[in-house]
């Protein structure tokens, strides 16, 4: 594995005290994409992050007070964390009620319009894993953003899918439809199987926005 910031790299920046690295990087994406300034501009800097990064944390294995609070740290950049059983002695978690539409609902960037429905992405902030298998299911599952476009949303419902039928041994995900928003996110190699899976579900288009929390952001 590489040390590149790419696919398939891996690097060790070091002990729990260089975790400033890993979401350093997140907010370098935010400041060189997006042109934000990063002095006291936490709150856009995790608003960019939540909607539109891929990032997704995982804090595995014995559960310290440290580690804990590492991953709350991690979740006030916008970035959702994956935890180990262990991390139930804490009695914090950030569940997202994928079933209540009115939680899931942001501003649209470009004309200022609100009650958009982008949900439910990230569906989690902090959750827990009870086995290595549906940690790797979560992880591809919380990836998805609610900026993401059809390309890009495509390749991450593909990966999805793949492990959600390694791991678990089902055709789809049982709430699949909720992260289609158009035909062309569809994944071309499954797309018959799953318009069938969507028609089954009564899908229907949602449109495609710039999302954001801030109201100060839009242009109107």
């Amino acid at each position: 594995y590489p040390g590149d910031f790419d696919r398939g790299g891996l690097v060790n920046v070091g002990s729990c005290v260089s975790n400033p690295h890993i979401t350093g990087a997140a907010v370098k994406v935010a400041s060189i994409f997006a042109r934000r300034p990063i002095r006291g501009n936490f709150e856009e800097i995790a608003d960019y992050v939540l909607n539109r990064v891929g990032a997704v944390g995982v804090a595995w294995g014995a559960m310290s007070q440290k580690a804990a609070s590492i991953a709350s740290s991690v979740n006030g950049m916008g970035v959702p964390v994956i935890v180990g059983p262990h991390s139930a002695e804490y009695r914090r978690m950030y569940i997202g009620r994928s079933d209540d539409e009115d939680t899931w609902k942001v501003y649209n960037a470009r004309d200022g319009t609100g009650g958009h429905l982008v949900g439910p992405g990230p569906e989690h902030l902090l959750t827990t894993a009870e086995t290595v298998e549906q940690a790797i299911c979560l992880v591809a599952k919380l990836a998805l953003r609610p900026a993401d476009n059809s390309k890009g949303r495509m390749i991450k419902l593909s990966h999805w899918i793949d492990l959600e039928r390694k791991y678990k041994g089902v055709k789809f995900p049982n709430d699949l439809e909720r992260f289609i928003r158009v035909e062309s996110d569809i994944p071309i190699s499954m797309k018959t199987e799953i318009q069938e899976f969507l028609k089954e579900k009564d899908w229907k288009p949602r449109e495609i926005i710039d999302p954001t929390l801030l109201k100060r952001l839009c242009r109107e």
